[in-house]
């Protein structure tokens, strides 16, 4: 058979200045990585009070403490940075479709899959986590531990030998915490990260037992005694809703959990972790998802390894792997970083100690005025404190601390985040909101229209420089996509102008979803073509081959402008 040669040379020619050429053998996209794969670690003495001789063979628990956690994020680790040169080049682990494979860190779930409303507000819940206080007797929840760590009072309770801890906020941030706890978990789930399950519940106080001789300890201070009058101090300081105590239950991560994990190198002891942190595209990409959030504590202090052992009888035994989680989202949605108001209106804009903007005070005498000087609040809308649309810049939101992963995102890496959030429209965010279950409901017609107004705003920034079109397949006998940016109304409709190189025919599917005839004269195996929305800067440069069964998407590129 003759092939006809498709006439591509020109337009590929064109593009080699914006793009690195791919020249390998076209293959079949890798989806999932193998760093779940099962790996074994060298067995080691580690005894414990019931078993001094125990051998574990299970990676080492990392411990960090909360002051140690700060002080590198805030001094030491900046300061090391700062004396040697950091060039920051392209994500790792990125596959030929320019998406992040699944992995031990990210599943693909929003971006590649339509959610239900429930599977999209469940979260990270199975349906065996689920709680029903409804139906609990008096007593069946049974409080066997005090709280180890964190800055909010709580405690450990068992229902039917499930492990779940309790999280209970003060009446100076209610309702906020607890919203911010279960909705910023329920969004961080759904784009693809492994959370922790996250529910809010009403529930009477006769229902949680409480078991003598418990100690608790939060981040300052010394452990002290958990009895009835600490219970009893900590209840009547939650919110309540007809005698029912608001509370967040967050249920027990499964395996053998190891401590948290680094925002940049890896982990000696997981062979299964090759992948420098800081240049991985899940960890840099996520620096999207705290601006929209404003979460300024991204760090190790929330975050949590855990070892799953092929045989689950012995969680500390080998061969397994190891499973990378991400928890307490309730310093989100304007919380209160402490300090007072100085501190609170800096929120997104300045690290707690900016050597850059320090130096800047320091050489302007603090004359010129600075964003946080015109930040302000929203009159009766003050549990949010600064969080709003008008005050918010994407490309400009800091943490509390800079983020090694964070400071690392390239374009590439914000566009990327950028495709999956804009799968959040207005009504999911509504139903999101819904789980904040606030009495007032004002405060969630004001969540909502401000999570909208910001996600816009990164979405104008992130998805208009590369293409925003994704999802590429070849469907029957024309090859389509989705363009994100028309799909949540980035530009007006009339703006889209979609075209192809070469020459392809154009005709429409359901929504937003975009096909080109594919001519029934293409024959050759490997055959490439250049798509343009008219709107946003880049272009998308699709590759396919077939492999005996018909054209398949084998490569996606998206060539600066």
């Amino acid at each position: 058979m003759i092939r006809k040669r498709i006439p591509m040379v020109v337009v590929l020619g064109s593009l080699a200045a914006c793009v690195h050429a791919d020249v390998s053998p076209p293959r079949m996209p890798m989806t999932v990585d193998g760093d779940m794969s099962s790996v074994s670690v060298r067995c080691r003495h580690r005894g414990t009070e019931k078993d001094p001789k125990h051998i574990t063979c299970a990676p080492a628990v990392y411990e960090t403490p909360t002051y140690w956690d700060v002080g590198d994020n805030l001094v030491f680790r900046p300061v090391s940075h700062g004396l040697h040169l950091t060039t920051s080049d392209e994500s790792v682990n990125v596959n030929s479709l320019d998406e992040v494979p699944d992995s031990s860190w990210f599943e693909n779930r929003i971006g590649a899959h339509d959610l239900t409303d429930t599977e999209l507000t469940r979260g990270g819940c199975n349906a065996e986590d689920l709680l029903d206080p409804n139906s609990a007797l008096d007593g069946s929840w049974v409080i066997d531990h005090g709280k180890g760590e964190g800055s909010q009072p709580g405690f450990r309770i068992t229902v039917h030998k499930r492990h779940y801890l309790i999280k209970l906020e003060p009446k100076e941030e209610a309702e906020r915490t607890s919203a911010a706890s279960v909705l910023g978990i329920a969004i961080h789930h759904a784009v693809g990260y492994h959370t922790s399950c996250e529910q809010l519940l009403y529930v009477k106080p006769e229902t949680f037992k409480l078991l003598p001789g418990l100690r608790s300890k939060t981040n300052v201070g010394d452990d002290k005694p958990f009895d009835k009058e600490a219970l009893d101090a900590a209840f009547a300081d939650a919110p309540h809703r007809d005698r029912r105590i608001r509370v967040i239950a967050s249920a027990w991560l499964p395996g053998y959990l190891i401590g948290p994990f680094r925002y940049e190198g890896t982990r000696a002891d997981d062979p299964n972790d090759v992948v420098p942190h800081e240049d991985r595209r899940d960890l840099r990409g996520l620096r999207l998802l705290a601006a929209w959030l404003s979460r300024y504590d991204s760090r190790s202090g929330n975050t949590l390894d855990s070892w799953i052992a092929d045989h689950p009888a012995v969680p500390d035994s080998s061969p397994g792997h190891v499973m990378h989680y991400h928890l307490d989202t309730s310093e989100t949605l304007g919380a209160d970083p402490g300090g007072g108001d100085p501190f609170r209106r800096r929120e997104g804009f300045s690290y707690i100690v900016d050597f850059h903007d320090m130096a800047l005070d320091f050489l302007t005498l603090g004359i010129p005025t600075r964003p946080w000087d015109e930040a302000h609040q929203t009159p009766g809308r003050e549990i949010f404190g600064y969080f709003n649309v008008e005050d918010f810049s994407p490309d400009h939101w800091k943490g509390e601390y800079p983020n090694p992963a964070f400071l690392r995102m390239t374009e590439r890496d914000g566009a990327w985040m950028a495709r999956i959030l804009a799968r959040f429209t207005r009504p999911r965010i509504h139903a999101l909101v819904e789980l904040a279950s606030f009495t007032d409901p004002g405060a969630s017609e004001y969540l909502e229209r401000v999570l909208d107004g910001r996600l816009m705003r990164i979405l104008d920034r992130y998805l208009l420089r590369l293409s925003p079109m994704t999802d590429a397949r070849v469907e029957g006998d024309a090859l389509c996509v989705t363009d994100l940016a028309e799909t949540r109304g980035v530009r007006e409709p009339a703006a889209f102008r979609f075209t192809a190189q070469p020459a392809l025919s154009l005709r429409r599917r359901t929504g937003s979803r975009v096909c080109f005839e594919l001519p029934a004269e293409w024959t050759a195996p490997d055959v490439s073509v250049v798509l343009d929305d008219g709107v946003a800067a880049g272009k998308l440069l699709v590759r396919m081959h077939d492999f005996g069964r018909g054209l398949i998407v084998t490569n996606v590129q998206r060539p600066e402008p």
